[in-house]
């Protein structure tokens, strides 16, 4: 297998409905500006995937969008399985790992990452048996194997807590693993009311 095609990128997304997804963020926004401003992170997170070398997967919440922005020719497309996020994660990854030895899970809320961030976290599975991404909620913004998945790290997690991080680390001590730079995903006003690209949904606060 050649060295593009054994690195795979899942994205796992919410299907963009107005007054569903971002809830923590329409508390302070309301519902209309945190669609919208879910929208400009999905067209971001577009930008920073669609000329990475690898096979690229997007994983929807609720059920595939054919004909959407995620282009057909550049996404493959699927729906998430699993009553909670490590079930759905884990599912995602077990399948990927059927044909692609790196394979990589982001969400689509993360303004505070690069495609350089990407290519650098498939070259540290070069050499490691996984790669995290902390947040810094406490939670992780980018989590990848080798090959295999490590004992236990999508079980006993309170998703969407400030423990998660420090749980799956604890997970990692067994394996060979690199840590990326600890980065702010996008869940509250304060995450981006002093960012200026995201100044034009908050006119109304």
């Amino acid at each position: 297998m050649n060295k593009i095609s054994s690195n795979c990128l899942i994205i796992f997304t919410r299907n963009p409905e107005l007054g569903k997804g971002k809830r923590r963020l329409a508390a302070t926004v309301g519902d209309q500006a945190a669609l919208d401003i879910y929208k400009f992170l999905l067209d971001h997170t577009r930008s920073i995937t669609g000329d990475l070398q690898a096979t690229k997967q997007i994983w929807y919440s609720e059920q595939v969008h054919e004909n959407d922005a995620w282009d057909n020719d550049v996404y493959e497309k699927y729906v998430q399985e699993g009553d909670d996020l490590g079930k759905r994660m884990k599912s995602a990854f077990q399948m990927a790992f059927n044909n692609h030895d790196h394979v990589i899970i982001i969400g689509s809320d993360m303004y505070d990452m690069s495609q350089e961030d990407l290519e650098n976290a498939f070259q540290q599975l070069e050499s490691h048996d996984a790669v995290i991404g902390p947040a810094q909620d406490g939670g992780y913004y980018l989590l990848g194997f080798t090959k295999k998945l490590v004992e236990g790290i999508f079980e006993n997690k309170e998703w969407g807590t400030e423990t998660v991080l420090a749980e799956t680390l604890n997970d990692l001590k067994s394996v060979n693993y690199a840590t990326l730079e600890t980065r702010n995903d996008v869940d509250y006003y304060d995450d981006i009311k002093d960012i200026p690209e995201f100044q034009q949904f908050l006119k109304h606060i």
